[in-house]
């Protein structure tokens, strides 16, 4: 399962972290989008995980780990036990996944707000969030033509206003993981982790919130709860307006991802194709009802 080009590294991984040349169980994770390789490792009778970095120039692992380090030493990642740039290796404590809790935002947010509070991350290698989610994917789909025009028209006007007028504003820059979905928390009985670093950078704090929320947030009332308690006063119809526009691109850029994958995967888009409701769709997402790894499940 390990690429035999990284085996030499592992070993070596292995050796200079636990003494050993081998481990003692070997278990491939799927479920990501990534292309990098996650691994649970067992090694002198404790569980590990043991990542292969992604190779693709969007992905710079000094700044991967570099967040890492910062994250775990602010105890809301794993600990690190080993890290190599050079060979794009890494491995950290395995956090065992429990169900999480029927309430997950009482975790979520102090964890936010740690997170959103620790030194800056590096900035984006490619550019702002918002502009190069616009290039790499949301123009892709346009171009792509999946859906005939009638359909799109409006979604791309509307969505052009909002990438045209949205604040860039420096002041909301802060240490971001940028892809909080569910499979990247590991609840463990007692507390929240956050894991798979590759997209961490500076960014506005309103993409976590809003990645966040399009998994755990139920309503209007549960909104303003959300971002009462991560600002720690009432919200303003400024800060309610930022989020609501955030989220309507997170989803937009969600859904042109997902779309070209599944069409790249051969699968034939069809605009009356019958899809699942937004909200269940996530909450199959949080309870892993969903294979994303199908081109089915991302075209719905």
């Amino acid at each position: 399962m390990i690429p035999e080009t990284k085996q030499p590294a592992v070993t070596r991984a292995l050796n200079e972290t636990f003494g050993v040349n081998e481990f003692e169980e070997l278990q491939l994770l799927t479920g990501g989008l990534s292309s990098a390789r996650a691994f649970k490792i067992v090694v002198r009778k404790n569980p590990y995980l043991l990542k292969i970095m992604r190779t693709e120039v969007i992905s710079d692992p000094k700044n991967e780990f570099a967040c890492i380090q910062a994250t775990a030493e602010a105890g809301i990642a794993p600990r690190i036990c080993y890290a190599s740039v050079e060979d794009r290796i890494m491995i950290t404590d395995f956090v065992e996944a429990k169900p999480f809790p029927e309430h997950m935002l009482p975790l979520i947010v102090p964890t936010l707000r740690t997170l959103h509070s620790l030194p800056p991350f590096p900035k984006p290698i490619m550019g702002s969030y918002f502009d190069t989610l616009d290039r790499l994917f949301i123009r892709r789909f346009q171009a792509a033509k999946l859906l005939p025009e009638s359909e799109t028209e409006e979604l791309f006007r509307l969505y052009a206003d909002v990438q045209k007028l949205y604040p860039r504003n420096e002041s909301d820059l802060v240490a971001s993981h940028n892809d909080l979905k569910p499979q990247n928390m590991r609840f463990d009985g007692n507390r929240l982790w956050l894991v798979d670093w590759e997209s961490a950078f500076l960014n506005d704090r309103y993409v976590d919130l809003a990645v966040v929320a399009n998994f755990f947030v139920k309503d209007e009332a549960h909104e303003g709860s959300y971002l009462n308690a991560y600002f720690g006063e009432p919200v303003d119809e400024y800060k309610r307006s930022r989020f609501y526009l955030t989220r309507q691109a997170v989803s937009m850029f969600y859904a042109a991802l997902l779309l070209l994958e599944a069409s790249s995967a051969g699968l034939s888009i069809d605009a009356d194709m019958i899809t699942t409701d937004f909200r269940k769709y996530h909450q199959d997402l949080i309870t892993d009802k969903i294979d994303m790894m199908t081109a089915e499940a991302k075209a719905e």
